[in-house]
């Protein structure tokens, strides 16, 4: 079977805007700047929690390795079960920054609880 190789024609050539498919990649690309979100980012107490967070998400991983998610998990389990919620969203922002999918089911499991 032979393969021919042609250039990209302009269905209309006195524009010469490139291959037929133009529209539709323009297309595309509006709809991609019309879910842009804000540029500004998250605000300076926000952005300066995340940081705290991924520094002691780092800590932790430094101290347990691979394990440092489960051991996360088991904090905030200790800490909801004390019933203490700020500890339990700090070791859970903690889980989530190591595996987020541990620290879905911990929710799940926390609101599960709850109710």
């Amino acid at each position: 079977m032979t393969i021919r190789f042609a250039p990209a024609h302009s269905r209309f050539p006195a524009r010469s805007r490139g291959p037929v498919c133009a529209p539709i990649a323009r297309a595309l690309a509006s709809r991609a700047v019309e879910r842009v979100a804000n540029d500004d980012g998250p605000s300076p107490v926000a952005r300066a929690l995340n940081d705290q967070i991924l520094r002691a998400a780092l800590r932790h991983f430094a101290e347990h390795g691979l394990g440092a998610a489960r051991a996360a998990r088991v904090q905030a389990e200790a800490a909801l079960s004390a019933g203490d919620m700020q500890s339990f969203d700090w070791w859970i922002g903690i889980t989530r920054t190591l595996d987020k999918q541990m620290a879905e089911d911990a929710e799940r499991a926390a609101s599960a609880l709850a109710e």
